[in-house]
């Protein structure tokens, strides 16, 4: 950018600032304003950062104010504000941009404030600058914390920044082209300079000081950088010796190099015919065809004869980006040799001195969460490389005893797992994770390397703590599952060759120390987990019993007719709420009429002849043309003959199908998802075992594409790829699984390298597995097309052993399905053609009931019809989805949705009354949804079923209208209970199925109370669904929650009651246990035995001199009743098993009580409410009595008795 393309207001502002004058600078009297408003400026500078560019092109740092901070340190606050420009100006480009942008305008943008800062980095390396900031922060240490100030803290902190953001500046890559090992670098000259200021001294006595914690992850973050560009073993080799013996490994490099190339020359040789090269002539390669069918001719010498190939003269294939290699992280680079001894001496002082202070500090900061995101690498990166030179400069266990232990395993493995899971869900930032699972991974390697040196130490305490933290370790399930789950999931797109190469080398040390551990033990006891899933169970489809003769149904209707002539004329009430038709089914109402009369059919062949009379007058108001079901004004002689008629009448009813098996294609569920347990248990550990989790394809194609660059590879790493391919191919016996072309491809590279000399253990396993392979060859012809595919141990036992599992009824993997016989075929197919023109019907379903014995499901004649190559696809036969198919929803449902939530949004069950009330049926979850998406509610949590808290009643001696006044005393006890029971409900949270086994007799005084109380009815209630749980459990075998749901009011208000729930709990039901259970459960660890007895102990026992012999109300005969009802509530509770829930049956006695109770309950309503103390119990007289003479019935009283213990 050109200096008179300026802001005119910025460039004005620079020229304020003064002049350098030689090496004197001369400053304006607006000099502090002057930086001031530059500090302004780049305040408010646009997404391009045009500011940022123009003061970098300007040079404003390098001129103005590297030479006011070098000759003005004394002016307080001239120095304060030019740290912090220089600070804004030197931030990482990274920082100031977000991320690296995709477009390329952006793009040049930051590649031009990155040559800025790279200029900046350059100027720092000065002597003097880094002089002036070392004895600036030092007279700032110098100050006790009494005497520090604020603004002294943040000028600490702003110095520190400024050689943070100096450090961090990538290098060059030209200038790193153009320069060797060991010359110094921009980088280097800053290090230097920072070491001759001192500055490296003040790092370390912040790291070690007491009273200097806060600086603990700046100083970390600043050594980090200091040796981004150096590795440990390096800097261990320095000074060790003379300077040829630390030149050895370059010496070792280039005898390894002229070895190659003298072994292409000798092969170059031997293939030299005794005539010159430039001899011309042609010849035919015999067996290479070329386009058509003869032979090649090559025209060229034969010295070139090996390169030949049918891929010379094309174009390579263009890889696309997402499919290359991801790239490697910042190469380590040799610096200058005195650069080096002086980071050596660093790494001694810190490890003897601070490690292990700051590592201890720095991990309570992360574990405390207050570091910056992120901040954990810099602690991983430290322990791998600290730990490292240690080792390798002469192993003292002491002096990073911080970091060795099963906490630091730990914290590793947990930061290691994260990023592996960040990894796989942000795909767009994979890359990053990958470098931070890779910088996790080597300090992994790192631990374990320190307990393989603590297992040499000569000191028998140090090698026992080793054995210590090694039985954890192998203990744990997580730590042995580690390596596989990063080789399975291993990525070349995402992770760099590096992660490949730590990785590959981490397993192996892990595979050998765990050999050798589990030799000196003759059993290994380890942790084990397994997740066991509830599965559901399949329901079961009974039978389709035979249909009655004409005889049977002739008897059946001489037993009906008394009952239809007495329904006839009144003397048996009609059931009311009967609906003809079903207004959410898919069929339209219009044609429904045959589902009526098979309903009216049904409910005359299971002896409930009020609802089918019911059911034929409601169908007639319904579907009155052609008089299906009468005429309209049909008397009671028609009515007897059309439901005989409809009795005998053979009308088509659909076939129940078979369970079929779950198709590949995800269905929508509305129930809940299954619960996940996990099991922790204890086995035997078997190393062999273990190892042959290690036999599987994604393990052997991590290792074959690490040794595609054997040439590159340093000798240990190929060392471990070979060892661990031949515990694979020898140790588990399971050569075949190596029997693969790509491996072979490098088999082959390896044999005809020249250099091959320099990899015997590589050359001594390729031959060991040809050999094998053309063993095996010789007595299995397929193992040639095998090659093709990678393995897995169930196909290494079938190469070996034979192809059982392909022979009809021999192996372990054969199917259970018979197979398809030719007729069975050719009927298949006819039974296709016929059907395969049908339309709005299901192929599937019509071909199954043509189909003979044995029977087939669904799946399986999809398969057939595929693989006879009738269809395509298993996708040509969708399965028709059970449920409504509404997804999208109208305008006006929403406003429908909208009133109902408005009208029930103070209830307790707000979505229960919304599913109650809504006209189209959907699930609860598509409703919850919508409500989301309208605003209607800000979380799922509004919508859970509240459960009822005591509320503030009348004071003592204040009662309710048209409730009589009691003393005192009693509003105190009444206080006195509702405190006990919401200390009782705050027990019930936490209360499980195992903790309570009810005893034999339990409940029988409170309920002989509660019987007392006129709280018979529910009791009733709730002895019928303890019956009805034990006969349940008793015929299917198994025992599941069942949630007690009350239907009624009375049933309700008892569930309110606190003495009720005291009941339940000593007869061991179970309460909710949190905010999404609404109902009481009886709990799965009841027995059958247990139910009856707690049943028989709340049976009513009448006291000695009460009536005897009332008369009861009349029941239904039949109890199917209660079905439709449950079926009903099904989609309004929250959970997944069949609810027991006695139905009350219409009575003259019932049915006026209820009316009365309604009206009573409006009237309250009326009149505001009451509240109030509780009444005497009264009297134990009959229900007719108490409605004669008691004005308020006994469904008020009760509901007044509830309202006044919520409010106490």
């Amino acid at each position: 950018m050109d200096w008179y393309m300026m802001n005119c207001e910025l460039l004005a502002t620079c020229s304020a600032l003064g002049y350098l004058e030689g090496d004197v600078y001369h400053r304006e009297p607006d000099c502090l304003e002057s930086v001031k408003d530059l500090i302004r400026y780049l305040r408010h500078e646009d997404e391009t950062r045009d500011v940022r560019q123009q003061l970098g092109a300007a040079q404003i740092l390098q001129n103005d104010l590297l030479p006011i901070l070098v000759q003005y340190p004394q002016e307080k606050v001239l120095f304060d504000a030019v740290i912090r420009l220089m600070v804004n100006l030197t931030q990482p480009a990274l920082l100031c941009f977000g991320k690296v942008p995709a477009d390329a305008t952006s793009r040049h943008h930051f590649l031009q404030v990155l040559s800025y800062l790279q200029a900046y980095k350059e100027a720092f390396a000065n002597e003097k600058v880094f002089g002036v900031l070392s004895e600036k922060l030092y007279n700032l240490l110098q100050l006790d914390w009494e005497q520090r100030q604020e603004e002294d803290a943040l000028l600490i902190e702003r110095i520190l920044l400024l050689v943070r953001n100096v450090l961090h500046v990538p290098p060059d890559p030209t200038e790193e082209q153009q320069g060797v090992d060991g010359d110094a670098s921009v980088h280097d000259r800053v290090l230097w300079a920072l070491h001759i200021s001192g500055m490296d001294d003040l790092l370390k006595f912040l790291a070690s000081a007491q009273v200097e914690q806060q600086w603990g992850l700046h100083v970390l973050e600043i050594i980090s950088l200091m040796f981004r560009e150096q590795s440990p073993e390096e800097l261990a080799a320095m000074g060790q010796g003379t300077a040829g013996a630390e030149h050895g490994e370059d010496t070792r490099e280039l005898q390894s190099l002229r070895q190659r190339e003298m072994a292409e020359k000798r092969s170059r040789a031997l293939q030299r015919t005794s005539r010159h090269s430039r001899f011309g002539g042609s010849y035919v390669l015999q067996g290479v065809k070329s386009i058509g069918d003869r032979d090649v001719v090559f025209h060229k010498g034969l010295h070139n004869l090996k390169s030949y190939s049918h891929d010379l003269g094309k174009e390579p294939r263009r890889l696309p980006r997402r499919r290359q290699p991801a790239p490697e992280a910042e190469p380590s680079r040799r610096s200058a040799r005195n650069v080096r001894l002086f980071l050596r001496r660093f790494c001694q002082d810190f490890l003897q001195d601070c490690y292990n202070r700051l590592m201890l500090l720095v991990k309570d900061q992360l574990v405390r969460e207050k570091a910056q995101e992120h901040d954990e690498t810099y602690y991983l990166w430290a322990t791998s490389f600290f730990m490292a030179f240690n080792r390798l400069q002469g192993f003292r266990p002491e002096l990073v005893s911080e970091t060795v232990g099963v906490r630091a395993f730990h914290f590793i493995e947990q930061n290691l797992t994260t990023y592996y899971e960040m990894a796989l869900m942000d795909k767009k930032e994979a890359t990053t994770w990958a470098r931070r699972m890779h910088l996790a991974l080597k300090a992994y390697q790192e631990l374990l390397r320190t307990l393989q040196e603590m297992d040499r130490y000569p000191e028998q305490a140090v090698r026992d703590s080793s054995q210590v933290i090694k039985s954890n370790i192998f203990y744990l399930m997580e730590y042995r599952e580690l390596f596989l789950t990063l080789f399975r999931k291993f990525d070349e797109t995402k992770q760099p060759r590096s992660f490949l190469k730590d990785l590959v080398e981490t397993a192996h040390l892990f595979l050998r120390m765990l050999e050798r551990f589990c030799r000196g033990r003759a059993n290994l006891v380890v942790q084990s987990k397994r997740v066991r899933r509830k599965k559901k169970k399949k329901p079961h489809v009974p039978a389709v019993p035979a249909p009655p003769s004409a005889e049977e149904l002739e008897q059946l209707w001489e037993g009906l007719a008394p009952q239809v002539q007495a329904c006839l004329e009144g003397e048996v009430p009609l059931p009311e709420d009967v609906v003809p038709f079903d207004a959410t089914s898919e069929t339209p109402v219009e044609e429904q009429r045959a589902e009526a009369l098979l309903r009216i059919q049904e409910c005359l062949r299971d002896s409930r002849v009020p609802q089918a009379l019911q059911l034929l007058r409601s169908a007639r108001e319904v579907w009155p043309e052609g008089d299906v079901f009468g005429s309209t004004d049909v008397g009671p002689e028609e009515e007897t003959r059309l439901l005989r008629e409809i009795l005998v009448a053979a009308l088509p009813r659909h076939t129940p199908t078979e369970p079929e098996e779950p198709e590949e294609e995800e269905e929508e569920e509305d129930e809940e998802e299954e619960e996940q347990t996990m099991q922790v248990s204890e086995k035997e550990f078997n190393f062999l075992d273990y190892l042959k989790r290690f036999a599987c394809a994604p393990v052997v194609r991590a290792l074959v594409l690490l040794l595609r660059g054997y040439a590159r590879n340093s000798a240990r790493t190929n060392h471990c790829a070979a060892r661990l391919l031949h515990r694979l191919a020898r140790d588990l016996r399971m050569e075949p699984l190596l029997f693969q072309l790509s491996l072979f491809a490098l088999f082959h590279r390896l044999l005809s390298d020249p250099a091959a000399a320099a990899h015997q253990e590589l050359v001594t396993l390729a031959k060991f597995i040809l050999g094998k392979f053309f063993a095996l060859a010789a007595t299995n012809k397929k193992a040639f097309v095998e090659l093709l595919f990678w393995k897995s141990p169930a196909i290494v036992g079938e190469m070996t052993q034979g192809y059982s599992s392909l022979q009809e009824g021999e192996g372990t993997t054969r199917s259970r399905v018979p197979p398809w016989t030719p007729q069975e075929e050719q009927e298949l197919r006819e039974l296709y053609w016929k059907y395969k023109e049908m339309e709005g019907g299901d192929i599937i379903a019509a071909i199954l009931a043509q189909l003979p014995s044995p029977g087939r499901t669904r799946r399986q004649v999809v398969k057939q019809l595929v693989r006879m190559g009738l269809a395509s696809s298993a996708k040509d036969f969708p399965r028709e989805r059970k449920g409504t198919r509404i997804v999208l929803w109208t305008q006006e449902q929403e406003e429908e949705l909208t009133r109902l939530f408005e009208e029930f949004q103070g209830s307790d069950d707000i979505l229960g009354n919304i599913m109650k009330h809504l006209t189209a049926r959907r699930s609860r979850a598509r409703v919850v949804e919508k409500l989301l998406g309208l605003g209607l509610v800000a979380e799922r949590k509004e919508l859970y079923k509240k459960r009822r808290r005591k509320s503030q009643g009348h004071g003592p001696g204040q009662a309710a209208p048209g409730v009589p006044a009691m003393p005192a005393q009693d509003s105190s006890g009444e206080d006195e209970d509702s405190e006990e029971e919401e200390e009782e409900d705050e027990d019930d949270e936490g209360l499980t199925e195992e903790r309570w086994v009810p005893e034999e007799g339990a409940g029988q005084d409170l309920a002989q109370h509660l019987h007392q109380e006129g709280l018979a009815g529910p009791l009733r209630w709730l002895q019928n669904c303890l019956r009805r749980a034990a006969e349940d459990r008793e015929e299917d075998g198994v025992s599941h929650p069942v949630p007690l749901v009350p239907l009624t009011e009375e049933n309700e208000d008892a569930m309110e009651d606190r003495r009720f729930r005291n009941l339940l709990r000593q007869l061991g039901l179970r309460p909710p246990a949190s905010e999404q259970e609404s109902f009481w459960r009886i709990p799965a660890a009841l027995t059958p035995q247990q139910l009856r007895r707690a049943a028989a102990s709340i049976a009513h026992r009448d006291p000695p001199g009460s009536p005897q012999n009332l008369p009861e109300p009349p029941r239904c005969p039949q109890d199917g009743a209660a079905e439709p009802l449950t079926a009903a509530l099904g989609s309004d509770s929250e959970s997944e098993e069949p609810v027991p829930v006695p139905v009350p049956v219409p009575s003259p006695v019932l049915a006026r009580t209820k009316r009365r109770r309604e009206l009573a309950s409006e009237d309250e309503d009326e009149d505001g409410g009451s509240s109030g103390t509780e009444p005497p119990p009264p009297d134990p007289r009959s229900e007719e009595d108490e409605d004669e003479e008691d004005p308020q019935p006994r469904g008020r009283r009760k509901r007044i008795r509830c309202l006044e213990e919520e409010e106490d």
